[in-house]
C-alpha cells in the first residue's frame, strides 16, 4: 500500500502551486511614463501581481478568520504564558540543524558556533529546547534562513508575493523556504504513520505559535489600517530587510568559545 505523501511533499507542491497561479495571473497595469511620481512608485512598491495577491491575501484572510486565529485565541486561554514560551523554545530548538546550515553558508562560523552551543546546552540542560538555558549563558539566538543566505549570496528579491496559506513572501524566499523544508532532518527520518504524525503535528503547532504570538499585532492592523494588504507587504519588506542587515553586518571574529559567557561578554 503506497504511504501517504508527508508534509514536506505537500508544502513543496504548495509552493510549486502558488508559483504557477502567479505565472500565469495577469499583472497590475504600470502607470503611464507621463506619470513619473506614479511610476516610481510602482517601481518602489514591486508588486506587479498585485490583483492576483490580493485574491490570495482575500482567501488567506478568511481562513486566518475561520481557523488560525480561533485557535490562536484558545491556545493562549488555554496554555499559560510560560508553557507556551517553552513551546516556542523546543520548536526553535527542531529547527536548529537547518539554521546551522545556514549560518555556514553565509560564511558566518563564530554565529555557526553559537548556533551549535545553543542546541547543545537546549537540548540537554534546557530539557529538549523547553528553557532556553543558553540564552541566559550568552548565547542568544538569531536568524538564519535560506532565503536570507540567498540574499546575501547576491540573489534578488523578485516582486512581491502573497501566498496561499504561507502568506507574504517572495521568490527568493518562496524558493528558501523550499530549500529548507528540504534540508530539515525530519523530512528525511522514516517514512511511518507516527513520523507523519510528527509532522502534521509540528506544522499545526508551529503556526499557532506564530499566529499567537502575533495575535495584537495582527488584530491592531486590520482595526486601524486603511488598507491592511498594503500594511503587510511594507511590514514584510522591513522587518526581511533588517533580518538581512542584521546577519550581514555581523562580522564578528571567529573565536572559538566553549564554556558559558556573561550576556555583557563582548561578542
Amino acid at each position: 500500500m503506497r504511504l501517504a505523501p508527508r508534509l514536506p511533499a505537500l508544502l513543496a507542491g504548495l509552493l510549486c502551486t502558488a508559483s504557477l497561479c502567479c505565472m500565469l495571473a495577469g499583472c497590475a497595469t504600470p502607470p503611464p511614463a507621463s506619470d513619473p511620481d506614479a511610476l516610481a512608485d510602482f517601481r518602489e512598491t514591486n508588486d506587479p501581481l498585485e490583483p492576483t495577491n490580493r485574491v490570495f491575501y482575500a482567501i488567506n484572510n478568511g481562513i486566518d478568520t475561520a481557523i488560525l486565529r480561533p485557535a490562536a485565541q484558545a491556545y493562549r486561554y488555554a496554555v499559560p504564558e510560560p508553557v507556551r514560551n517553552g513551546v516556542h523554545n523546543m520548536l526553535g530548538n527542531l529547527g536548529t540543524p537547518v539554521q546551522l546550515g545556514n549560518d555556514m553558508l553565509e560564511g558566518k562560523p563564530r554565529r555557526a558556533g553559537d548556533t551549535y552551543m545553543r542546541f547543545l546546552i537546549n537540548t540537554t540542560v534546557g530539557v529538549l529546547g523547553f528553557f532556553d538555558v543558553a540564552k541566559r549563558w550568552g548565547y542568544p539566538n538569531h536568524d538564519a534562513d535560506f532565503g536570507i543566505t540567498m540574499a546575501l549570496w547576491g540573489v534578488p528579491e523578485g516582486p512581491f508575493l502573497f501566498l496561499p496559506v504561507l502568506g507574504p513572501s517572495d521568490p527568493r524566499d518562496a524558493a528558501g523556504f523550499g530549500v529548507d523544508i528540504a534540508a530539515d532532518p525530519f523530512t528525511w527520518v522514516g517514512r511511518g504513520a507516527a513520523v507523519r504524525g510528527l509532522d502534521w503535528s509540528r506544522f499545526a503547532l508551529n503556526a499557532v505559535d506564530q499566529r499567537e504570538r502575533a495575535l495584537d499585532a495582527i488584530d491592531s492592523i486590520k482595526k486601524t489600517a486603511l488598507d491592511p494588504y498594503a500594511t503587510f507587504r511594507s511590514l514584510y519588506r522591513q522587518h526581511r530587510d533588517s533580518q538581512i542587515e542584521a546577519v550581514r553586518n555581523d562580522n564578528r571574529a571567529t573565536i572559538p568559545v566553549w564554556f558559558p559567557r556573561t550576556a555583557s561578554a563582548e561578542r
